[in-house]
């Protein structure tokens, strides 16, 4: 026999059971994968979140009257909830929508320019998060009246 097929590789260490609550905390998710499931999470939000969507649309354009106890909610609440847990909650929509938003166009664009490498995927999650909580500020301050 040749010296090659002497020699012995060292054995690659196989992992054939994977503990969920032990090794999974461990793991770092890159950036891009956050913003993918971040993705996930806000469509979801925005889905469920749909009856109450609907509802501020209808209410907020039906009649001047409409508008002014829509505009109410987000002053004194409704039922139990108070204002300011409405407008928390409205507050998480928009970041929803423009977390989706943005992560949309993200993945529309590498699926059209088929440019998905590390530094693309990085870059472009940066991106997303600059642009959705950028916004997400300042239209919660407009929200909240700070301008």
């Amino acid at each position: 026999m040749s010296e090659i097929q002497k020699t012995h590789r060292p054995k690659r260490p196989e992992f054939r059971n994977i503990n969920a609550l032990n090794d999974l905390p461990g793991y770092r998710f890159p950036l891009a994968a956050i913003v993918s499931g971040m993705h996930r999470a806000s469509g979801l939000i925005l889905f469920l979140a749909m009856p109450f969507i609907i509802w501020m649309f209808d209410t907020s354009v039906s009649s001047e009257f409409s508008f002014s106890r829509f505009a109410l909610v987000f002053q004194q609440g409704v039922g139990p909830f108070p204002g300011i847990l409405m407008k928390l909650a409205a507050l998480g929509l928009i970041w929803a929508y423009l977390h989706h938003f943005f992560a949309g166009i993200r993945h529309i664009r590498m699926d059209i320019s088929h440019n998905v490498s590390k530094e693309c995927g990085r870059s472009t999650a940066v991106t997303t998060l600059i642009l959705s909580l950028g916004l997400t500020v300042v239209l919660g301050a407009k929200l909240f009246g700070v301008y």
